[in-house]
């Protein structure tokens, strides 16, 4: 069991050989995919299952102790992570199962998605900071080419902009990394949670500080490092959107969490005031983007930018209430990103174009569609009783502790105009009659595509119905984080 920690990497890498052996066969391909990516969530929950039983594991490669070796860690946080990227892996390998092209199966689209899969597990699982640059690049690698697969002109200008921009946050990693080295001597996180409890390093450490956030900062997509994503996002076809959406900005939102906690706690009135702004500015900002758009998946991509902003607000207030915010608000917009963007591609089969000048009349013609683009919608917008209302209260909660009440106030507008372009999206492709110049319309939606929007949707349901379970688990994870010494005696041993 000692090396369950690892099995959420190694087993959509060996998946990923399995289906480059499987290259010239798409069918046999895309069940391995499926196999693979069942087995990798059955592992990751077993692992969950065992964090919160036995507390934090740790796997040391090698059998070298820690600092000198590369240490794996699973605390309840990374646990939680790592199951929310098996159920997306999962929903998205069978969404893809008819949505994605032979064509693009050919150049290698399956095994591209489980060493996505692989680098995102291995950034959350991962104790060391180098070793999370690694992964990041990766997870960034596979990314880039699942972003452009297939070639189009929109494609390939929308994976030129994020290349860009995710290459400078790898060099202000990399930097970043390398300064931090030159000043504690450890790229561990744990002995540098340890060596950063000195005072002589104290106002040393505030330069790497910033070097990482913004370099997480890009990839988290948070004000004012957030423009790439909306004119990448919308580009590839909805499974790997939705894997996008689901999944790489919070790895970013991770990273963030993981190091202004366990590592730069040595001057919060700056860095986490800092980061309080940004998730203010990026709230509003992001939704502007949204209720001002009329294509589906722009609103959607604007969308995961305003929701960052929720995510990095509990971080920036830094108490335990809020950091249970911040892991509830990540499990539940993961689900939901997801699966809007899955639903994206249902309206589009369903009406044939994903501008909302050419639909309407989408209740009449496919009232279930309906109904599953309402569930993750009104959960988006925070409406009970659905995940995102208790997501957002945990949040609000927290805010009022602190005493923040600007920031309370900016996340309530930001939820009332999240509901406002939801809204939008119902009227227009659902509630209006077809407009006269609508898009001629693919026949036809199979149960490929139908099931895993239909299971995220239950799973939304279910969050919000029975609470009490993730809301739980989440204040543990959030006590866990603030417990900095837990995670160093856990990795490094009693005494250090």
């Amino acid at each position: 069991m000692r090396f369950l920690t690892v099995l959420p990497i190694a087993l959509p890498m060996a998946t990923a050989i399995v289906c480059l052996f499987l290259r010239e066969h798409a069918r046999a391909q895309r069940i391995a995919c499926a196999a693979g990516a069942t087995l990798h969530l059955s592992v990751a929950v077993t692992l969950l299952c065992r964090v919160h039983a036995k507390g934090i594991q740790v796997v040391q490669a090698g059998s070298w102790p820690a600092p000198h070796g590369i240490s794996f860690v699973a605390d309840l946080f990374s646990a939680i992570m790592v199951v929310l990227t098996g159920i997306i892996g999962l929903a998205v390998a069978l969404y893809s199962v008819r949505s994605i092209d032979n064509a693009r199966v050919s150049l290698g689209y399956y095994p591209l998605l489980q060493v996505l899969l692989m680098g995102v597990s291995g950034a959350f699982l991962t104790g060391d900071i180098f070793n999370m640059y690694v992964w990041f690049e990766v997870l960034l690698i596979s990314s880039f080419v699942l972003l452009s697969l297939g070639g189009g002109k929109a494609q390939i200008e929308g994976a030129i902009k994020y290349v860009v921009l995710n290459l400078i946050s790898s060099a202000f990693f990399v930097a970043a990394v390398a300064v931090l080295y030159g000043l504690t001597g450890t790229l561990n996180l744990a002995d540098l949670s340890r060596v950063a409890e000195s005072r002589a390093l104290e106002g040393s450490l505030t330069l790497p500080a910033i070097l990482f956030m913004f370099a997480f900062g890009i990839k988290a997509a948070i004000f004012p490092l957030y423009f790439w994503l909306p004119a990448s996002y919308h580009t590839p076809p909805p499974a790997v959107a939705a894997l996008f959406a689901g999944l790489l900005t919070k790895v970013g939102v991770y990273a963030l969490v993981r190091v202004f906690t366990l590592v730069f706690v040595h001057d919060v009135g700056v860095t986490h005031g800092i980061l309080l702004v940004s998730a203010m500015v990026t709230m509003v900002l992001g939704v502007l983007g949204a209720a001002a758009g009329r294509d589906v998946r722009r609103i959607l991509s604007f969308h995961i930018i305003s929701q960052v902003g929720y995510m990095v607000l509990g971080l920036a207030l830094y108490t335990p209430l809020a950091l249970a915010g911040t892991v509830f608000y990540i499990a539940h917009h993961i689900l939901v990103k997801a699966n809007l963007f899955l639903v994206g591609g249902l309206i589009q089969r369903a009406g044939g174009s994903y501008d909302l000048k050419r639909l309407g009349g989408l209740s009449s013609s496919h009232p279930w569609l309906a109904a599953l683009f309402l569930i993750p919608a009104l959960s988006l917008a925070g409406l009970p009783p659905l995940s995102g209302f208790y997501a957002k209260l945990t949040l609000l909660a927290a805010g009022l502790q602190s005493g923040e009440y600007l920031a309370v106030a900016v996340a309530l507008v930001v939820g009332l105009l999240t509901l406002y372009s939801m809204i939008k999206i119902w009227q227009e492709a659902f509630w209006k009659p077809v407009p006269a110049d609508a898009a001629a319309v693919t026949p036809g939606v199979t149960v490929h595509r139908v099931l895993p929007v239909a299971a995220l949707a239950l799973m939304t349901v279910l969050i919000g119905v029975c609470v009490g379970p993730l809301y739980a688990l989440s204040r543990e994870a959030g006590d866990q984080l603030m417990d900095r010494r837990a995670y160093v005696i856990a990795v490094l041993g009693e005494g250090r």
